[in-house]
């Protein structure tokens, strides 16, 4: 604290200190003004906790989101016997909007960013429908496929992000990078050739994910390219959730038609049905939550770093779990794919800067 200091007023002038005066003229206190490291520690989550320590939570539960939802979709789809995975995928929209709206209006974990124009509602209704396409198709394949099998393929994003780039924009990437994508592609041969449980629906429909998922980076960049219509992440799920939402509601009523009364008559017999539905559409927002919290605190690079640790370690955990067959060509070949995403990643990043 300061000590109390005492302003003295003439008339048509402005206050001056007196240090002398009277004790009955008016005494002002002045408060200590806070530091920066007081505020902050008012006003961050977390505060509490060393850098350190926090950066380690959040990558610990990004680790735990990102592995729970694929280890809960896959027994719900597999082991439990919930064959309805548009249902499911729905129920995770529906979660991921509710999550948004309360994260964003109410904890203001990021500003609220509004769609100023028709024009930018159906450019996210379009990314939306991407979305929605990759989301379905992914958790179709944990019906046929194991998750360690799952995660080989999703491995192969950047190839078809590199291929989705040259045929829509007409973007080149030096010959380093190409050349780099060659044992992506030859790992998830030797894996899909070497798997014991191969289905080739499953197969198809996880490519069929993996390459959505690449699409809607791509189309991404080229539609929210303005920076009036750039949305924060966090933002960009609030709106796109309901959207992908009333886009799977006809079809899970059309292909799906009795999934309700299922879930009702499991429910009744069996109300963990209800914690696990539950507990999914929990997890299935986390992960995108963890994905913002990981790139705010650490980098957008880090993230793309634990993805590739994270389809080793998801593959791993699955095994120990759900027991599905290995072989040593297939884990070489998911050792191969893993690298050559690796390398991919180095080349770009190499590329990047002999551009700049």
């Amino acid at each position: 604290m300061v000590e109390a200091q005492t302003w003295t007023t003439r008339r048509m002038s402005n206050p001056r200190l007196d240090s002398t005066a009277a004790a009955d003229h008016q005494v002002l206190d002045i408060p200590v003004t806070p530091t920066a490291d007081v505020r902050n520690s008012i006003y961050t989550v977390g505060s509490h906790l060393s850098p350190n320590l926090l950066t380690a939570l959040i990558i610990a539960s990004w680790f735990t989101s990102n592995i729970g939802v694929l280890l809960l979709n896959k027994y719900l789809l597999s082991f439990y016997g919930f064959r309805y995975p548009i249902f499911l995928t729905m129920l995770h929209m529906i979660s991921c909007a509710s999550y948004s709206y309360i994260a964003i209006n109410f904890l203001e974990i990021v500003p609220r960013q509004h769609i100023l124009s028709r024009k930018q509602f159906l450019k996210i209704f379009a990314l939306s429908a991407i979305f929605c396409f990759s989301v379905v198709c992914g958790n179709t394949s944990l019906r046929y496929i194991p998750v360690s099998f799952n995660q080989a393929i999703g491995a192969t994003t950047p190839f078809f992000t590199a291929i989705f780039a040259f045929l829509i924009t007409c973007k080149k990437e030096s010959a380093e990078v190409y050349f780099a994508l060659m044992p992506v592609v030859f790992g998830i041969v030797l894996a899909s050739n070497s798997e014991p449980l191969f289905n080739l629906f499953g197969f198809l429909v996880c490519i069929g994910s993996v390459a959505g998922r690449a699409l809607k980076s791509v189309v991404q960049g080229i539609l929210l390219t303005s920076e009036a219509e750039k949305l924060h992440s966090m933002n960009l799920l609030l709106y796109m959730a309901p959207m992908a939402a009333m886009i799977l509601l006809p079809f899970t009523l059309y292909i799906e038609g009795n999934v309700a009364r299922v879930t009702i008559e499991k429910a009744r017999s069996d109300s963990f049905i209800v914690f696990l539905l539950l507990g999914n559409a929990t997890v299935a927002y986390l992960v995108n939550l963890t994905n913002f919290l990981v790139t705010k605190h650490t980098s957008a690079l880090t993230l793309q770093v634990l993805g590739n640790a994270k389809a080793a370690v998801a593959a791993f955990v699955s095994v120990m779990i759900f027991r599905n067959p290995v072989t040593v060509m297939g884990v070489s070949g998911f050792a191969v794919t893993i690298m050559g995403v690796v390398l991919y990643s180095e080349a770009k990043k190499r590329s990047k800067v002999t551009t700049f």
